[in-house]
């Protein structure tokens, strides 16, 4: 029964988002993927239907408003329209996209950068029954006081201010609770999602290039990861060792007795909103270099960053002078290996050193090669991109402009980059974004530059030298322990006649293969003129033969033909 229950719901969830993509005039891909179908009337446009008749059925009316908006909205703002109307999860699915300017046009990314979460909050009960389910006591137990007014609502969760009791007092802080039922629709979705991509991928060859199953699987690993808010409490904690004893920054102490899967209790900040803070007197200047400092050390530093540093999510703290800045959000983090964290640092030298072929190479050992790359060719379309944001002085260069082109130049020659990579781009471009606004003088690479240098001379520092020459000395001593032991087992497996020698030929199979062709076309051959010469020397028979000689010589002409055809193939 459970199986058929939502089988039903998935159904009544895929005849809604076929509606909408049609209203907004996206019927040809619900038709070609097979999610829709609609039934034709006299004057409505109507959708060429490759669907079977088990499809939802699409009313006409929304056909009509589809086709009429395909000629008034561009077609990124009509996508940005679907994934509004189709809520939360969708919403989600679209601010993750708008991080992959390495797989999506540039009008595109714009408009997905738009999609904000504008969710009505959730009956006050409704919140109090998760809260006292997932901790297991009454709220009235558990804090002091409860703001049933939220303080901001989102698609994931709402917050709420309390007063919660520790050991060192009463403390103010915002609770943050998963919505009611959020769970269960968002795996609804992810499921449908997985299976209208690849749908989508199989019957629009074109649409590969967008890779939709590789924004899904994304999309999946971020919003399994924002529903389990201890992963985010783990987050702040980590956030909060990184930077401990650096001044002006600050991130959420975590309440862990007051939290849980569903619920997370965290320090509040009595601060204000970025653009309010600035706005009261708060110096711009100060606000957008510390926040380029931070963000920063994050990335190439601690390769552990928010991946979501918009201006909803930063806390301008007293005083003005020198206003400190507190992060909130911390559920979508990226992270870089140490060795992507090599690379990029690499990239990022070379750009301030103005080193084109450094550039190259440094994007080069970013991306994973998907095919053979002519790197003359690469690097000089890389030099190009690059001279065009280097030959101007450091002031002036707009870093999120030179890596968004530098990584399009990577892909066009078939350079796959690391989505981890790509949310580097993605915060690197906000926190620019925000800085220049609230203090358009930003010189980013100007305020960066000693982070990098200071990372490379840690890199090549006499402690950290030394510690990789101990390394590879006990890799070679191991090496050279191991080896006697190694020798000695192949020795004893040649003696005991354990070991056997095979040599592979790589053209084997394919010569293997011409030459029993050319052994049965022969044979064919062979038989069918003798079979003619003997007819052809019987009066009876002459016709017959004259035939099977011309089949022969035809057998002979079509072998021939094939196997050329072959070879050329082969080269």
């Amino acid at each position: 029964m459970v199986s058929v229950l939502s089988a039903v719901r998935d159904l009544v969830r895929l005849r809604e988002i076929s509606s909408v993509l049609v209203r907004h005039g996206f019927g040809e891909i619900v038709a070609r993927a097979g999610f829709g179908r609609t039934r034709r009337k006299e004057k409505a446009v109507a959708v060429e239907s490759g669907a079977d008749a088990d499809a939802p059925e699409i009313a006409s009316e929304e056909v009509e408003k589809g086709e009429d908006e395909k000629r008034r909205i561009s077609i990124h703002e009509r996508a940005r329209l679907v994934l509004q109307d189709l809520g939360p999860s969708f919403i989600k699915l679209g601010q993750i996209a708008s991080t992959r300017s390495d797989v999506l046009p540039a009008e595109l990314i714009t408009e997905l950068k738009k999609l904000q979460d504008d969710i009505p909050p959730a009956p006050f009960e409704q919140i109090r029954g998760v809260i006292e389910s997932s901790l297991g006591a009454p709220i009235s137990e558990l804090f002091v006081s409860f703001d049933e007014k939220p303080l901001a609502a989102a698609s994931i969760g709402q917050v709420h201010r309390a007063v919660l009791a520790t050991p060192e007092g009463q403390r103010d802080v915002v609770v943050k609770v998963q919505r009611p039922g959020v769970a269960p629709t968002v795996m609804r979705d992810l499921e449908l999602l997985h299976i209208m991509a690849a749908a989508i991928e199989r019957a629009i060859p074109d649409a590969r290039i967008y890779s939709p199953v590789g924004l899904v699987q994304q999309f999946d690993r971020s919003i399994t990861t924002e529903l389990n808010f201890t992963t985010e409490a783990d987050n702040a904690e980590r956030f909060a060792q990184n930077f401990a004893g650096k001044e002006r920054v600050r991130f959420p102490r975590v309440f862990r007795e007051a939290s849980s899967k569903h619920v997370l209790t965290l320090e509040y900040f009595d601060g204000k909103k970025l653009d309010r803070a600035v706005a009261d007197g708060a110096s711009g200047e100060s606000i957008a270099k510390l926040a380029t400092g931070i963000i920063i050390k994050m990335i190439f530093e601690d390769g552990f960053f928010h991946a979501d540093p918009h201006p909803g999510n930063v806390i301008i703290l007293p005083p003005n002078e020198a206003p400190e800045v507190a992060m909130i959000d911390l559920g979508m983090v990226g992270r870089l290996s140490p060795e992507l964290r090599e690379r990029t640092v690499d990239l990022m030298v070379a750009a301030v050193r103005k080193d084109m072929i450094g550039v190259a190479d440094a994007l080069y050992a970013i991306g994973k090669p998907t095919k053979k790359i002519d790197m003359r060719e690469y690097r000089a379309e890389v030099a190009m991109l690059a001279e065009k944001y280097l030959g101007k002085p450091l002031k002036q260069i707009e870093l999120s402009g030179m890596i968004r082109d530098l990584v399009q130049g990577a892909i066009k020659y078939g350079l796959e980059i690391p989505t981890d990579f790509m949310l580097v781009g993605k915060a690197l471009m906000t926190v620019e974004g925000i800085g220049k606004e609230i203090y358009p003088e930003l010189d980013v690479f100007g305020e960066t530059a000693p982070y990098f240098f200071e990372i490379m001379r840690k890199r090549y520092s006499p402690v950290r030298l030394g510690n990789e020459l101990w390394r590879g000395v006990e890799q070679l001593s191991r090496a050279g322990y191991d080896m006697p032991m190694q020798v000695r087992e192949v020795l004893e497996d040649l003696r005991l006649g354990r070991m056997a020698m095979r040599a592979e030929d790589p053209g084997l199979p394919s010569a293997a293969d011409r030459l029993g062709r050319r052994l049965f076309s022969g044979l064919v051959v062979v038989a069918l003129v003798i079979g003619g010469v003997v007819l052809v020397h019987d009066e009876r028979h002459e016709t017959l033969g004259t035939v099977l000689l011309a089949v022969a010589g035809l057998v002979w002409v079509v072998h021939i033909v094939n196997d050329l055809r072959r070879g050329l193939a082969r080269r």
